[in-house]
């Protein structure tokens, strides 16, 4: 439950304390030659949590109007909040503790760690229901943003059978064993946390929206396990042949998926490319 009333000394020192207590290279930022400034100064938490610096500004010091739920997550998310740090920051926000579907859109910041020093790297950090927590920029420009959708769309799962047009990356036959894999992990996810569950109202939408997810679904299909070379086709660099690995955080329930391709290879290259152009590649997912 929300208590409205935010700590505003409390809140300013929290947040100036978690921020001095960060160095560049633990967001994966360089240093520079001139720093004298402890920790991250003002502005790169703001980038980091992708508002103003003057807006972030004002938050620390303790003149702010409160922030909403989403502006606290991007803040925990760019501070490298643990989950009870998180926690702590929505109490003193006035917020109160963050409901459990809030929760678990928290990244945990060993995670996050381990995806700042993969920034020329493919990587992409899911919940339980598919959702994109956090990207790579070589990530983004791969496969467009993703983590700035809103509701049911937030899913992957959803999205792939909401929108076909999501699936334009991929290439047969990845394209009618990925729908496979989707709605076998669905299911165990759904199975796990019961028909009042956030998975369940997923299957609820897709049974009503998509024919062929109803399709799938009847089937009671259950896929034990993905390829793990995977061919795309991207609108900029071409065809891509390359290998997904995954990295289970068990405590949290998030999976990194992160994309590689063969050393010296024609996809290698293409990945070289990618990472060069960023997060200003055409958007493929719109």
């Amino acid at each position: 439950m929300d208590t409205g009333v935010m700590e505003y000394s409390d809140l300013s020192d929290f947040l100036r304390k978690r921020r001095e207590a960060l160095q560049p290279e633990d967001v994966g930022m360089p240093r520079g030659r001139r720093r004298r400034t402890p920790g991250l100064r003002r502005e790169e938490v703001a980038a980091l949590a992708s508002m103003s610096a003057d807006y972030y500004s004002r938050l620390e010091g303790g003149r702010g109007p409160q922030p909403s739920v989403e502006m606290l997550g991007a803040i925990a998310r760019a501070l490298r909040l643990t989950l009870e740090e998180r926690d702590h920051l929505f109490l003193l926000a006035g917020h109160g503790t963050p409901p459990r579907t809030t929760r678990a859109c928290h990244v945990d910041p060993g995670m996050l760690r381990i995806m700042d020093r993969l920034h020329d790297t493919p990587a992409m950090l899911l919940n339980r229901c598919g959702e994109v927590l956090a990207q790579t920029p070589a990530h983004v420009a791969f496969a467009g943003e993703l983590t700035n959708f809103e509701g049911m769309e937030r899913s992957e799962v959803y999205r792939w059978f909401a929108h076909p047009e999501s699936r334009a990356l991929y290439m047969e036959p990845e394209l009618s064993t990925h729908s496979r894999l989707q709605v076998s992990m669905l299911r165990t996810v759904a199975t796990i946390d019961g028909p009042k569950s956030y998975a369940a109202s997923l299957v609820r939408a897709l049974q009503k929206l998509s024919p062929e997810f109803r399709e799938i679904w009847d089937a009671h299909e259950v896929v034990s396990a993905h390829s793990r070379t995977k061919r795309f086709r991207h609108p900029v660099v071409g065809e891509l042949e390359l290998y997904c690995e995954l990295i289970d955080n068990r405590d949290e329930q998030q999976t990194l998926i992160v994309f590689t391709a063969t050393p010296g290879s024609e996809s290698a290259e293409k990945l070289e490319l990618l990472a060069v152009l960023g997060s200003q590649t055409l958007d493929p997912a719109r």
